[in-house]
């Protein structure tokens, strides 16, 4: 009994959360409808229902509301389904189109960024996209 009482006082777990954290609202890259993936990024960070999402190294998955981080464990059904058929490392380091990416404005929202070059000029073009459609 004082054998069990032992080894039950030295069970330790340690779960260890997500320490991703971006300064500014990443790029993102469109990889599947209403799913988009940081661009170039060593995690698989997807964007998806205005939340983050990223598998972490224990094999669970974490959420977080904003790009700075507060990563949650995701609880049990609260998984996008397009996440759940994500296999494991599709989209790590993934590259878009370079004159074409996506990131989130202060409130949020997706904005399109396409750059081109002209003649020695960088032309910026940004498209919000509110309630569905591209503005």
């Amino acid at each position: 009994m004082v054998l069990l009482l032992t080894l039950l006082m030295q069970l330790h777990v340690q779960v260890s959360l997500p320490t991703i954290r971006f300064e500014n609202p990443p790029p993102l890259v469109e990889v599947q409808p209403g799913v988009m993936v940081v661009h170039d990024y060593d995690e698989e960070v997807f964007y998806v229902d205005r939340s983050y999402w990223v598998r972490w190294r224990d094999g669970r998955w974490y959420r977080a509301r904003d790009h700075r981080g507060s990563w949650v464990a995701a609880p049990p059904g609260a998984l996008p389904a397009a996440l759940v058929r994500m296999p494991p490392g599709q989209y790590k380091r993934h590259k878009g189109k370079p004159e074409k990416f996506r990131t989130l404005d202060a409130e949020g929202n997706v904005v399109e960024v396409k750059t081109k070059e002209k003649h020695g000029v960088v032309e910026v073009k940004v498209k919000e996209k509110k309630r569905g459609r591209w503005k």
